[in-house]
């Protein structure tokens, strides 16, 4: 997961709608099921569908409340929290 990119995305939510970002989800998922993607090809859609997931949960914190850096900051320490376990 890249902070930058899901702050990016996060501001994409905000201007648009994260209907958007839901429905690139469905497909990309449905992509995964292609049987001849390469391993790289499938590492790069995983990478794009962690991020978008990302985004989503950064939306919901912000729509909680929670200003953007803090919603980033609190979802970064999460996944390390994760990771670390």
């Amino acid at each position: 997961m890249k902070l930058p990119v899901i702050k990016h995305l996060t501001q994409f939510i905000e201007a648009n709608d994260e209907d958007y970002i839901v429905e690139t989800l469905e497909t990309l998922e449905a992509l995964t099921e292609v049987p001849s993607l390469k391993d790289e090809e499938l590492d790069v859609i995983g990478e794009l569908i962690s991020n978008m997931y990302g985004a989503l949960e950064v939306h919901k914190m912000i729509k909680e409340g929670l200003p953007q850096k803090e919603a980033l900051n609190s979802f970064m320490m999460r996944v390390l929290g994760s990771i670390d376990t």
